[in-house]
């Protein structure tokens, strides 16, 4: 029996491309270009299954006219699925399933990464030493705020939310508090508060972090009301996914000092970030780099080939995901 054929829409790890080609026929993407939506229904009419990520836009119409032909399932390259209509993928009868648990830790120390850098100000110390305009060391310019003793508010409580929290709090001295739409169980973290509403906790906390999904249910969550709620030397950090912030509105509460500052690793129309957040001294910018470790890489693909197989096998996925 032929090996089930796989179209690849992005280049992947080394060892993740050569698992693959080991259990299936392959068609991989060297020359890592992005399939625009004539790529992406052809991929789906021609392959028995595809790996996707992040930026391929598997849209109601795209999942039609794709599933016409030989596609079965959708192995998606990361946890997030908001790029792919997961109700038309049911009604097209391609199974969707994606990577969680093993970007968990990466995406975390980013996120940490970003908090630091925005409440130590990192970026403008950086960059008046690289343009040579550090006239040596003094006791007032650019001062930061200590986290110590300070306040994470964290939205969406999940495994990477909660990955922050530990750092946060054992590391760092931070007190927690979160919301999260469904209740949590045996939360790992000391005196951890569960807020009513994002409202309440917008108002109370020092640096608020986000980790919920992206797409629809949440686009704008973060809202210039909820913005304005926020204490003027609070920071805001995103490693969860553009669109649950109204970019606009963060960009003008920035501007006008509604708050001190921001850490980005996700914007609403990736690759483009706005000239103004480029511009501003009191924001820390990543290109989408939550998951970009080596391991973390090479055990997502792992985690969507064994998808893969386990469908072609005839079980059901582990993480099958509609």
């Amino acid at each position: 029996m032929a090996k089930p054929r796989i179209i690849v829409t992005r280049k992947l790890p080394y060892a993740v491309e050569k698992r693959l080609k080991e259990v299936f026929t392959v068609a991989l993407n060297p020359s890592d270009q992005p399939f625009d939506a004539a790529k992406l229904t052809s991929a789906l009419q021609y392959g028995d299954g595809i790996i996707s990520t992040f930026g391929d836009d598997l849209n109601a119409e795209i999942l039609a006219a794709g599933a016409a032909g030989k596609a079965q399932i959708i192995a998606n390259f990361g946890v997030g699925t908001n790029h792919i209509d997961l109700d038309a993928a049911t009604q097209n009868n391609l199974v969707v399933t994606n990577t969680p648990g093993v970007l968990t830790d990466a995406t975390a120390d980013i996120a940490m990464t970003l908090i630091l850098n925005a409440t130590r100000r990192t970026y403008k110390h950086e960059t008046a030493l690289r343009n040579g305009n550090w006239k040596g060391f003094d006791l007032v310019s650019g001062l930061g705020m200590a986290l110590q003793g300070k306040t994470l508010g964290i939205i969406g409580m999940g495994r990477i939310g909660q990955a922050v929290a530990v750092r946060a709090y054992f590391g760092f001295g931070m007190k927690i508090m979160y919301f999260n739409r469904s209740k949590i169980e045996n939360v790992p973290i000391p005196g951890a508060q569960s807020m009513e509403t994002i409202e309440d906790l917008m108002e109370v906390s020092d640096v608020v972090s986000l980790h919920l999904p992206g797409g629809e249910d949440n686009r704008n969550t973060i809202s210039r009301a909820r913005l304005n709620l926020m204490k003027n030397t609070a920071y805001l950090v995103n490693t969860a996914r553009g669109d649950v912030v109204d970019q606009q509105a963060l960009i003008e509460a920035l501007r006008a000092g509604i708050i001190a500052g921001a850490g980005l690793d996700v914007f609403a129309d990736e690759p483009e970030v706005p000239a103004e957040l480029v511009a501003m001294e009191n924001v820390s910018l990543f290109p989408h780099i939550g998951s970009a470790t080596l391991d973390a890489r090479n055990a997502m693909g792992m985690c969507a080939v064994d998808n893969l197989i386990s469908h072609f096998s005839g079980r059901m996925p582990a993480n099958k995901v509609n």
